[in-house]
C-alpha cells in the first residue's frame, strides 16, 4: 500500500493508544509498566513518520507550503495546551502557595513558547524539585516535537532545492545516525541534556521518517506484514515491562522501542487485533488530550499525599481518561473546526492572541506574586524550601572535579568546611559561630561526594556527578596549601553512601559508592571497606591539622516545608513530621561507631547535633512553628542556626 494515499491509518491511531496507555500507567506507578516511559519514544517515531510524509509528498508535488504546515501543527497542538495552562493557572490561584504558583507561571510560559524542554533541562540539577511536583513537566516532549516541526521542513526544503531525492535521504538517514550517536554518548555523559534536548531526540523522529521513506512505495504480503508487526509489538511490550527509569535514556536501549514502532508502522496492517480494536481506536483518537491532562492528575495525587493509595490511583486514571475525552470533544475538535473556517492570517492572529493573553497572565503571576491570597503562616512554611545559603549556586559544586572554594564571612580564614550537600547546608552555621566578624570559613563542598578519599561513585547512582574521587584528590591538595592551624570540619550525609536513600524504596540498602569492587547491597565486606576509608581519611587530615567530625543529621521521611504547606493549602490536618531517636540510631549506628573509632585512633573531635535538634527522644522537623529543613534531610538557613552553639565549641 502506498503511503501517498490519503487514507486513515488505523495502525497509526492504534499505536498512539499503546503509547499513551504505557505512559499513563507508568506515571501512575502501575506494576508491570516500569518502562512505560517508552511511550513517548513511540510518539516521536509516529510524529516523524507523519511529518516526513506530509513534507516530502508536498515537495514532490510542488505543493508544499511551510506556512500552511506550521499553521496545521499549531491548530492541532496549541488550543488544548493553552486550555491546560489556563486551567492550571486558575486552579493554582486557590490551591498553590506563592512559591509553587510562581514556579507554575514560569513553566506555563515555557510550555506556551515550546521551550519547556530547555527549561526543565536547566532545572535538572542536584537541588531540582521532584519531578512529580511540576504540573507541566510532560510538556517537554511537546516542545521537542514543535522544535522538530520547525526545523525539519526547512532542512528538507533546502536539500530538495539543491539535491532533490538524494538531499532528502541525506537529511533523514544521516541525521538519524548522527543524532543516535550523540544520544548514545550523552545519555551516559550528561543524562539530563540527552533526555530533554532535540539533538539527542531527533533520531527517534527521523527513524519514523526513515521507515516511511523505505516503505512508501512498497506493499508487504499479508503473512510477512503480520510477522513484522508482531515482532514490533514484542519489542515495544518488552521495553514497557523490562525497562526502568534507571537506564541511561535515550541511547542504545531506546533503539528497542523505536525499532518496534518502526516495524509496526512499516507493516501497515489496517485490520490488526493490536491496533484496530475498539479500545485502541477510541484511545488513539484522544491520545493527545489524555497525554496532556493525565500528568496534572498525577501531580495532584502527589500534592495531596495520595499517590500511593490504590483507590486514588484508579480514580486518577479514570479522571485522566475522562478529561482526555472532554478535551477532545470540547476543545480540540471545536477549535480545529472553528479555525478551519478562518483565513490563514485569521488562524495565526487568533492563536497568537490567545498565546499572548495567557503569557501575560503568567508573567503577571511571576512578577506580582499575589501573595495576599495565601495566609502568611502557610507562605512562611512553604518559603523555607528556598531558605538556602547565599551564593549556593556559585559556591557549591554539583559537577566537574573541583570546587569553587568560596569564603563565607571575613577574609581571615578560621575554619574549613568539607563534605557534601549536608556540609553545604551548614556552612553559614559555622560562619555564625566564628569569634570575630573578620573571621571567615572556606567552603569546600561537593554534591553526592563523601569525604572518603578512596571512595568512587557507582556509575548510575549519581549520574550527573561521577567525579567524586577526582574531587577528593583535588581537595587533598588544596588542604595541603592551607595554614595547618586552621581546623577542618567534616560534614557528610554518610549513611546514605553506605545504605542508600532512607525514604525511597527502590534505593534503600543500595550503596552509592564503592572501593575495591561494586556491591549492590551493604555486605560486611563493603562496610569493612567503608569504615576503613572513613577512618583513614579522617586520620590523614588530622595528621596535619585539627579535625572535627559532625554526627549525621536526622533525616525526615517527608519534605518538611512542602508537606506542611500543601496540607494546609488543601485544608487537611497539619501532619506532625518527626523522627524518634531509636529510628535515628537504627539508621546511623554504623557511622557513629566508625566516627568513634576515628576519634580513638587519631584524636579527631566529634560534634553531636542531637542535643540541639532532639528532645525527649524525638527529633523534630519544626522549631517555633517554622521548618528547620528545606527538604527532608537538609537543614535550612533557619534550622542550621540551631547548631551554632555546637560549632562554637571549636573556637
Amino acid at each position: 500500500m502506498s503511503s501517498n494515499a490519503r487514507t486513515f491509518r488505523h495502525d497509526i491511531n492504534g499505536l498512539r493508544a499503546w503509547a499513551v496507555i504505557a505512559v499513563v500507567l507508568f506515571h501512575f506507578g502501575i506494576p508491570g509498566f516500569s518502562g512505560g516511559f517508552v511511550g513517548v519514544d513511540v510518539f516521536f517515531v509516529i510524529s516523524g513518520f507523519l511529518m516526513t510524509q506530509i513534507i516530502v509528498n508536498g515537495l514532490e508535488a510542488d505543493k508544499f507550503s511551510i506556512w500552511k504546515f506550521y499553521l496545521a501543527r499549531a491548530r492541532r497542538i496549541i488550543p488544548a495546551l493553552l486550555a491546560l495552562c489556563l486551567c492550571l493557572l486558575v486552579l493554582g490561584w486557590f490551591w498553590l502557595t506563592t512559591a509553587d504558583y510562581k514556579t507554575l507561571s514560569t513553566h506555563a510560559l515555557s510550555a506556551i513558547f515550546f521551550i519547556s524542554n530547555v527549561k526543565f533541562w536547566r532545572e535538572a540539577g542536584y537541588f531540582d524539585a521532584a519531578s512529580h511536583e511540576k504540573w507541566l513537566l510532560h510538556t517537554w516532549s511537546l516542545s521537542v516535537e514543535w522544535q522538530f516541526y520547525v526545523i525539519l521542513p526547512i532542512a528538507l526544503m533546502v536539500m530538495w532545492r539543491f539535491w532533490k531525492t538524494n538531499g532528502i535521504k541525506f537529511v533523514i538517514f544521516a541525521g538519524c545516525i548522527l543524532s543516535f550517536a550523540l544520544s548514545s554518548y550523552l545519555a551516559f555523559k550528561t543524562p539530563a541534556a540527552a533526555f530533554f534536548l532535540l539533538p539527542t531526540r531527533a533520531w527517534e523522529m527521523l527513524a519514523g521518517g526513515a521507515v516511511w521513506w523505505v516503505t512508501r512505495n512498497t506493499a508487504l504480503s499479508a503473512p510477512k506484514a503480520k510477522q513484522i508487526e508482531l515482532l514490533g509489538f514484542i519489542l515495544i511490550i518488552a521495553s514497557i515491562v523490562l525497562f526502568s527509569s534507571s537506564l541511561a535514556w535515550p541511547g542504545l536501549y531506546a533503539a528497542v522501542p523505536v525499532i518496534g514502532a518502526m516495524l509496526v508502522l512499516g507493516a501497515a496492517r489496517q485490520n490488526s487485533i493490536f491496533t484496530s480494536n475498539f479500545i485502541a481506536e477510541r484511545l488513539g483518537v484522544s491520545s493527545y488530550s489524555i497525554y496532556l491532562w493525565h500528568w496534572p492528575v498525577v501531580v495532584l495525587l502527589t500534592y495531596t499525599e495520595t499517590a500511593h493509595q490504590w483507590q486514588w490511583i484508579v480514580i486518577g486514571i479514570i479522571v485522566s481518561l475522562v478529561l482526555g475525552e472532554l478535551s477532545l470533544r470540547l476543545i480540540e475538535n471545536p477549535t480545529r473546526k472553528g479555525l478551519s473556517k478562518q483565513t490563514p492570517w485569521g488562524n495565526a492572529l487568533t492563536i497568537v492572541l490567545c498565546m499572548v493573553i495567557i503569557s501575560v497572565a503568567s508573567l503577571a503571576i511571576y512578577k506580582f506574586n499575589f501573595s495576599s491570597r495565601v495566609p502568611a503562616q502557610i507562605d512562611l512554611i512553604a518559603n523555607e524550601s528556598y531558605n538556602i545559603k547565599p551564593n549556593r549556586d556559585k559556591c557549591f559544586s554539583t559537577s566537574g572535579s573541583t570546587s569553587n572554594a568560596c569564603v563565607y564571612g571575613g577574609s581571615d580564614i578560621k575554619a574549613i568546611v568539607v563534605g557534601d550537600s549536608h556540609a553545604d547546608a551548614m556552612t553559614t552555621a559555622v560562619e555564625a559561630a566564628l569569634p570575630s566578624k573578620s573571621d571567615g570559613v572556606l567552603d569546600l563542598t561537593y554534591a553526592n561526594c563523601p569525604t572518603i578519599y578512596s571512595a568512587k561513585v557507582i556509575p548510575g547512582e549519581a549520574p550527573d556527578n561521577q567525579h567524586c574521587f577526582e574531587y577528593n584528590q583535588w581537595e587533598k591538595k588544596k588542604l595541603a596549601t592551607m595554614d595547618k592551624s586552621i581546623p577542618v570540619v567534616i560534614i557528610n550525609r554518610t549513611s546514605a553512601y553506605a545504605f542508600g536513600q532512607h525514604n525511597i524504596v527502590e534505593k534503600m540498602n543500595t550503596p552509592i559508592v564503592y572501593f575495591s569492587s561494586v556491591y549492590r547491597t551493604p555486605t560486611p565486606e563493603f562496610l569493612s571497606e567503608f569504615e576503613k576509608g572513613l577512618i583513614n581519611t579522617a586520620c590523614e587530615i588530622a595528621a596535619t591539622r585539627p579535625v572535627f567530625m559532625v554526627r549525621p543529621i536526622p533525616e525526615m521521611m517527608f519534605d518538611v516545608p512542602k508537606t506542611l504547606s500543601r496540607a494546609m493549602m488543601f485544608g487537611k490536618e497539619t501532619p506532625h513530621i518527626s523522627l524518634s531517636q531509636t529510628d535515628y540510631m537504627k539508621r546511623h549506628s554504623f557511622v557513629w561507631a566508625a566516627q568513634d573509632k576515628a576519634a580513638e585512633k587519631c584524636g579527631i573531635k566529634i560534634l553531636n547535633p542531637l542535643p540541639l535538634l532532639c528532645k525527649n527522644g524525638t527529633c523534630e522537623s519544626v522549631h517555633d512553628g517554622r521548618p528547620i529543613y528545606y527538604d527532608d534531610d537538609h537543614l535550612s538557613e533557619y534550622g542550621n542556626k540551631l547548631l551554632v552553639p555546637m560549632f562554637q565549641k571549636m573556637f
